[in-house]
Formats: C-alpha cells, structure tokens, sequence
C-alpha cells in the first residue's frame, strides 16, 4: 500500500504560512514520482491536486562516539489543492 510511502506532515512556519493558499507540505520516500504522489494524495484525502513541488532537502550529519555519518535521506513535497477543499487531518473543520 502507497500510504506508508508518506512519512508526516511537516509543520514549520512556512509550511503553516501555505495553508491559507491550500498548499500543503509532507515528507516522503524517495522513490515515489510526482504522478504516484499525486495519486496517493487522491486516494486518501479525497481532493483534487492542481500541482506538486518537490525538493530533497541536505542530509544533516549524525554523530554517535567516534563514529559519524548521516540521517536518512527523505523527499519534501509541497502539494496545492483546488481552492474550497481542505485536508481534513490538518484543519479544525
């Protein structure tokens, strides 16, 4: 099932800010395409997508004794919805 392939909403203040223009921001895996994240976002809110903006944020460095490496890797993606609809999960309607 796709929906695992979402990890979490993201809230930070401009992701907060975008939420009166009906975008909305997540977290994903790596490997989904624009198209399967657009029909991901279908399937479970049950709205309609206009468009999808990604971006892989830099890895930030992990530390753990001697050792060093980094965190794992994920896809941010800015979803806009047709205006008059919402996510339910992330408003108080």
């Amino acid at each position: 099932m796709m929906i695992e392939f979402v990890k979490h909403p993201v809230f930070t203040e401009k992701s907060v800010r975008l939420i009166a223009d009906n975008q909305y921001t997540f977290d994903v895996d790596l490997k989904l395409t624009k198209p399967e994240i657009k029909k991901v976002i279908k399937d479970i809110f049950k709205v309609d997508v206009l468009s999808i903006n990604t971006h892989i944020p830099p890895r930030k460095k992990k530390r753990l004794g001697m050792t060093t490496g980094f965190k794992s890797s994920k896809k941010r993606v800015i979803i806009t919805i047709k205006a008059g609809q919402s996510l339910p999960l992330l408003t108080d309607n």
